[in-house]
């Protein structure tokens, strides 16, 4: 078993018997707009980690958004290995460059 599987099976073990203490579990309690907060926070927090060229900070913060969208995928009911197949099914595209919209700024 791979480590994001781990944290998921760990997050899913923390909302199925409630652990005093656990921060996991207090996000839980809090509910979904608690959790997506916290999401929405910590993708920030890369995106600023990520700006500053300051590697070891976003590492951390990287890690930080995993765990915050495994509590979020547990909350949703949403299976790990559906995520890893679509993922899998995603590595297998190649030249699917998406389209992007020039926008004229000068009208």
């Amino acid at each position: 078993m791979d480590v994001l599987q781990e944290l998921y099976e760990t997050v899913l073990s923390r909302k199925e018997a409630q652990v005093e203490g656990s921060y996991t579990c207090y996000l839980f309690e809090k509910g979904t707009d608690k959790i997506l907060k916290k999401c929405g926070e910590e993708c920030s927090e890369v995106i600023i980690a990520a700006k500053n060229k300051k590697n070891p900070e976003t590492v951390g913060e990287i890690s930080d958004l995993l765990y915050h969208l495994m509590v979020l995928m547990v909350n949703e009911g949403i299976p790990f290995n559906e995520v890893e197949a679509e993922l899998a099914c995603r590595s297998e595209k190649t030249g699917n460059l998406k389209q992007f919209h020039q926008v004229d700024r000068d009208s």
